[in-house]
């Protein structure tokens, strides 16, 4: 990976692509910095994705699906027969997948591309054909996302104001970073949040450190504030503090894989909001793309908890920067927890809201979903 630097005037993109070229904004230096890096195989997408260049599940899965096509598109001409570019394309589909394991997109999309790679080789005369439909696939995948998010912005706003009682606004708290910096564009739980500050709905939004990485900080408070919505950072272990003063009336979060029963896997930390919403009457939204369900799992017992670096508790700036703890001491570090399906209000989707039947813990995702 190469970077340059730029300042993109106007506009928050993680992913900037044209057909043979691919840059992905290094969030690890954001909001000080502004670097784009250059994507130009398969392997640098690997390393950008787990070493948190970009992040979130939605552009994970974008971000790793065009570096592969970037490289696909730069062995042309090729000379391989339908079969070998097949097998060329999966195996580095694969190698993909294996960057972040928690994040549903990546496989989910990995599989649909894997289809369309196999219905192309079934039929195709020459290699280059099977390339070029894969391209043409991942394409497709960058610009459905945009129209998602858009879509899940619109049902969600929907959804709170139809609930909003003795006020006419109202102040949301988020957590981590599911805006234009985690997704092809808009975004997911913050794209929601944009379409109420559109709409006129929103009084304020609170968005959380999110330690130990600090997406929050660094990702959402830029983010709100380059939108001019009325914005406030609190620390993590503000929240309940936060809910008890009666200054937030929802919370709405993204998610990176949700199971089959509605059990939610999102960013360390989004458990314990859900516990304190709960506590505090307080309706917990889940904002993600279907492409976050698993189906194949039952419930969030069964999600995978990637595990990271203790650098990032040990130093500051997520692990990069200068050490702050003690030395010898052990670190727990996960990235992620899960929330059940019990104490989740609703999950909005691109295609509507998934609520319970009655008094059901648990949501029947399986019909919605396919």
């Amino acid at each position: 990976m190469s970077s340059s630097a730029a300042v993109v005037e106007n506009s928050l993109q993680a992913i900037l692509y044209e057909r043979g070229s691919l840059k992905l904004l290094d969030q690890r230096k954001l909001p000080l910095e502004t670097i784009y890096l250059n994507i130009v195989d398969s392997n640098d997408g690997w390393n950008a994705i787990r070493d948190m260049v970009v992040r979130g599940a939605p552009a994970i899965a974008i971000a790793a699906a065009l570096s592969l096509a970037v490289e696909a598109f730069n062995l042309q001409p090729y000379g391989g027969g339908p079969v070998d570019a097949a097998s060329f394309l999966i195996d580095k589909l694969d190698y993909l997948v294996s960057s972040r394991p928690t994040a549903v997109n990546l496989s989910d999309a990995a599989t649909k591309l894997k289809e369309v790679i196999s219905t192309s080789a079934a039929k195709a005369t020459e290699g280059s054909l099977v390339i070029q439909d894969y391209i043409e696939a991942a394409e497709t995948m960058l610009e459905d996302d945009v129209a998602s998010n858009k879509a899940i912005g619109s049902y969600g706003a929907s959804l709170i104001q139809a609930r909003l009682t003795d006020s006419k606004k109202i102040s949301v708290l988020t957590h981590c970073n599911t805006g234009s910096l985690a997704t092809a564009g808009y975004g997911t739980a913050l794209g929601v949040i944009r379409s109420l500050y559109a709409e006129g709905i929103l009084e304020h939004a609170y968005c959380t450190e999110t330690r130990p990485f600090n997406q929050g900080s660094r990702l959402t408070a830029f983010e709100l504030v380059h939108d001019k919505i009325p914005a406030t950072l609190i620390a993590d272990s503000a929240a309940a503090a936060l809910m008890k003063a009666g200054r937030v009336q929802a919370v709405i979060v993204g998610a990176d894989r949700v199971a089959a029963n509605g059990d939610t896997a999102n960013k360390i930390g989004t458990y314990s909001l859900a516990v304190n919403a709960k506590h505090h009457g307080i309706p917990f939204y889940v904002a993600a793309p279907l492409t976050s369900v698993d189906l194949s799992l039952s419930s969030g017992d069964q999600i995978v908890i990637e595990e990271r670096s203790a650098n990032e508790l040990l130093n500051t700036k997520g692990g990069l920067g200068e050490q702050v703890a003690a030395s010898g001491i052990s670190v727990w570090n996960p990235a992620f927890d899960v929330t059940p399906a019990a104490i989740i209000d609703s999950i909005i989707t691109e295609k509507g809201v998934i609520m319970k039947n009655g008094m059901e813990t648990e949501f029947d995702i399986k019909l919605f979903a396919q």
